[in-house]
């Protein structure tokens, strides 16, 4: 998405407030007051609340658009040829092959340490194999029965 996309939606948001606000208003003119009451009071709350949330999300924008042009100020992004200013495809164009060739580099190195560690494992397991070589000695003899059969 642009920004200048995002702005249109949110005049264009502004544009159907405005005439909301001016059919509430007719319509306020045009009732009576037996059939106004209800109506009245909720409209007034609703035009009010919403016209909070656009001017907010209109002043979010604003914030948004001049924090991400500081971003590509800070990483010396440059704007294609013909725009004026980077788009967030151009910059988030950029992060994507970073993050993409980063991944399979993790996943590589990750791999080849595995494949360290497995050595040594099998290495360390080999060496204790070797050691292990069991010799069975005669037990020697100091029961009771042992005791008995010496004296026959």
């Amino acid at each position: 998405m642009k920004f200048e996309d995002f702005q249109k939606d949110l005049r264009k948001l502004r544009k159907d407030l405005n005439a909301c606000t001016t059919e509430t208003e007719k319509v306020c003119r045009v009732s009576s007051e037996d059939h106004l009451q209800p109506f009245k009071d909720k409209m007034e709350e609703f035009l009010s609340q919403a016209k909070i949330e656009l001017e907010a999300q209109e002043t979010q924008l604003t914030k948004t658009h001049k924090i991400f042009l500081e971003l590509t100020i800070f990483f010396s992004v440059k704007a294609k040829m013909g725009e004026k200013e980077v788009s967030p495809h151009t910059f988030f164009s950029v992060w994507h092959e970073f993050s993409t060739d980063f991944k399979d580099l993790w996943k590589k190195e990750n791999k080849v340490i595995l494949q360290e560690r497995l050595k040594v494992a099998e290495e360390c397991f080999r060496q204790a194999k070797e050691k292990a070589s069991y010799s069975v000695k005669p037990k020697h003899a100091s029961g009771i029965k042992a005791k008995l059969g010496m004296k026959i």
